[in-house]
């Protein structure tokens, strides 16, 4: 049945993209699994929020608090999105643009790849902790957005490998259904933004405006860059755009 396929597809999105456990029965229809990775970013967010709730149940400071969250952020993908990003810029720090790919797939760590991540975790944790914005309605939209970003950059961009994580989701993209299945789903939780009640219309439509530009956007500087992209710039895709969304809701 239709209905059950599409469970299963959204249960393999889930367990491709996250630790959470699920079980086997849910999760062995792996075909456009990329499809959901908005709704796994809300579901991601949501996790986030709960975390929040319960570190300011418990009192913890806020920057302790938000450096916490960080650390949730990385356990609950596996660290999926983060190596992907610091895999990107260590092949971006090669000049030579038939060694980039190469360096990318090597396993090992480099400098830029450090750097990478030491930014990334910077800037979510200083973002975090000095948010004005409601942190559940942040952390949501943020991992709903840039994974949308993901979906965006695997329908409209060339793929570098032959093989590779990243291959079978570009083989199994289906447009425009599938981009706007995510976009769907985002809009739908944009209206929980007017529920603060601080901010005009005009300033709920500029935010969200900026979250898909900035998502759009990231997407495009590393097709730019490398001519395409690769499962490990997929990832860098959704990283750079969580760090680059939580600055720009800090403005708010």
């Amino acid at each position: 049945m239709w209905i059950y396929d599409l469970i299963t597809s959204l249960g393999s999105s889930v367990i491709f993209y996250t630790v959470i456990p699920l079980p086997l029965k849910w999760t062995n229809n792996w075909l456009r699994i990329a499809r959901w990775c908005p709704l796994v970013g809300l579901l991601i967010g949501l996790l986030l929020a709960l975390s929040n709730f319960l570190l300011q149940l418990g009192q913890v400071p806020t920057l302790t608090r938000s450096a916490l969250i960080v650390v949730c952020w990385i356990g609950i993908t596996g660290g999926l999105h983060l190596d992907g990003a610091m895999d990107t810029a260590d092949g971006l720090s090669v000049t030579d643009k038939e060694l980039q790919l190469a360096v990318m797939k090597y396993r090992a760590t480099r400098a830029f790849g450090a750097i990478a991540a030491v930014i990334i975790l910077l800037l979510k944790t200083v973002t975090l902790s000095e948010m004005s914005l409601p942190l559940w309605l942040v952390l949501l939209s943020t991992a709903g957005w840039s994974r949308w970003g993901q979906v965006m950059a695997i329908a409209f961009y060339p793929y570098l490998r032959e093989t590779g994580k990243g291959s079978f989701h570009k083989e199994n993209i289906r447009l425009p259904q599938d981009i706007l299945l995510g976009l769907f789903f985002l809009l739908g939780c944009s209206g929980f933004w007017f529920t603060v009640g601080y901010l005009a219309w005009w300033q709920i439509g500029i935010i969200i405006v900026g979250n898909s530009a900035i998502a759009l956007g990231t997407g495009y500087w590393f097709a730019q860059q490398l001519g395409g992209h690769t499962g490990d710039t997929y990832g860098a895709v959704v990283e750079w755009s969580e760090a680059l969304i939580l600055c720009w809701l800090t403005v708010f």
